[in-house]
């Protein structure tokens, strides 16, 4: 992964997939980015009250994300979800550290 891998100004969620290939579940492209961007590029602010759900800011413009594992159903929590959120969604849910 690169900087062509940062988040553009018109995308509004990065949704993660498994799929299967020879037998084994590897996950796509999506997958790969939104672990990129939660590792080396978008700075951590915080967790929900359940230790699952992040908040993340993007040095590039502020915008504010969340990252949830939405099919719950799957093994740990299956394929991740990066969306972003208004900052008084963001503070309704994670409460001061978007001030930070």
């Amino acid at each position: 992964m690169n900087e062509h891998s940062r988040i553009a100004a018109n995308e509004t969620e990065l949704l993660g997939a498994w799929k299967v290939k020879q037998d084994r579940v590897v996950a796509d492209p999506n997958c790969e980015r939104i672990e990129w961007l939660t590792s080396n590029h978008l700075l951590q602010l915080g967790a929900d009250s359940s230790g699952w759900d992040e908040l993340y800011r993007d040095p590039d413009d502020g915008r504010l994300w969340e990252l949830t594992w939405p099919q719950s159903e799957m093994h740990g929590g299956g394929p991740p979800r990066l969306v972003l959120l208004s900052t008084d969604a963001a503070r309704a849910k994670y409460g001061a550290v978007v001030d930070t």
